[in-house]
């Protein structure tokens, strides 16, 4: 019986980009190359989540500035979903608008609440360019926006009222990795 490699298992945990660090406030790149250098990164990228204890990574969160996203993350049932988008794209959003806790690896033991659709579509690729459609719903449908949020230049915190983001950037900035342009984001 052959066993299939479990993603991260052969990859290098990366550092992560931290709120402030310019990769993560500008769109990312297409991906345009499918081959051998695509596939370490998201190894690289599975290593570095798990590491980290996250249910998603973006591709900038380790100073990658392309559209690449992995995850490993439950919805609402429990039911487990893994896997990664290459140039993904938020193609709909449906159902009700929740607002749930949501934290990021970028901004470490912060989170707030933040209003998401409870369902979700996604389409890009597969390291190898195959075409692929993920639907999330629940806690899976947060997951996929954060990500596709991220590849977009952007971060939970861009999406919270004024009082609330100030209440987090108040905490990031006093936060023991925290840069001085933290506060100022």
């Amino acid at each position: 019986m052959r066993h299939r490699s479990i993603p991260g298992a052969h990859g290098r945990v990366r550092p992560l980009t931290l709120l402030g660090d310019p990769v993560l406030h500008k769109p990312c790149e297409e991906v345009t190359a499918f081959g051998p250098e695509l596939a370490r990164l998201v190894e690289d990228m599975f290593a570095t989540m798990y590491a980290a204890r996250g249910v998603g990574l973006a591709a900038n969160q380790i100073g990658e500035a392309l559209r690449v996203f992995v995850y490993d993350c439950p919805d609402d049932e429990e039911v487990r979903h893994r896997g990664h988008v290459v140039n993904p794209r938020l193609v709909a959003t449906d159902g009700v608008v929740l607002r749930g806790p949501e934290g990021c690896l970028s901004l470490p033991g912060l989170e707030a609440g933040t209003e998401r659709y409870d369902e979700a579509v996604v389409e890009g690729f597969t390291v190898t360019g195959e075409p692929l459609r993920v639907h999330g719903t629940g806690w899976f449908a947060r997951c996929l926006q954060h990500e596709c949020d991220h590849l977009d230049g952007g971060l939970y915190v861009d999406r919270l009222d004024d009082r609330r983001r100030r209440r987090v950037l108040r905490q990031a900035a006093k936060a023991p990795w925290s840069s001085a342009d933290t506060a100022r984001r």
